[in-house]
């Protein structure tokens, strides 16, 4: 345990939950991936299969933990994870909050072309995305990584007037 914590650089007992979460999203990922593709081959299929595609996630998490630990300024590593943790959460709750504003608008593929909905989909769902991201990173303690990643975000596309 202590080459654990002295790797993900852990002072604290209670930042172990950050390890701990990562592991159980990411494992349960691997089953809906698994479940997704088959789900008419039993449970026990299913689960053999989840724990082969959650060693590829681990994998291949930890490989780009290691790259992007040269690009992003955090203090400790174990800070990737809870950053990673705000990216999933942010990108499952905007299609949340994203769909009912959407048939709010009175959006519906029946009323439009499907290449227009799904391109105003996308729009509204990336709108949001930028919003949570940054109310996400501030309840995870990482307002001022995702205030500054936000803002490289908003230079990309153009919108710098909206930042002085």
């Amino acid at each position: 345990m202590e080459k654990f914590k002295k790797h993900w650089e852990i002072q604290h007992n209670w930042q172990l939950l950050f390890p701990f979460f990562g592991l159980i999203i990411l494992a349960y990922s691997a089953f809906k991936i698994a479940n997704a593709f088959l789900d008419n081959y039993g449970i026990t299929v299913t689960i053999i299969a989840s724990l082969f595609i959650f060693l590829g996630l681990l994998k291949l998490v930890l490989f780009i933990f290691k790259k992007l630990e040269k690009k992003w300024i955090l203090d400790y590593k174990w800070e990737m994870i809870r950053v990673f943790m705000v990216f999933a959460f942010t990108g499952s709750s905007s299609l949340f909050v994203g769909r009912p504003i959407i048939r709010f608008i009175g959006i519906t593929k029946e009323n439009l072309n499907l290449t227009l909905y799904w391109f105003l989909y996308i729009i509204i769902g990336l709108i949001f995305y930028q919003i949570l991201l940054v109310i996400f990173g501030w309840l995870f303690g990482q307002f001022k990584f995702f205030w500054e990643f936000e803002k490289k975000m908003l230079r990309r596309f153009g919108l710098n007037r909206f930042l002085d």
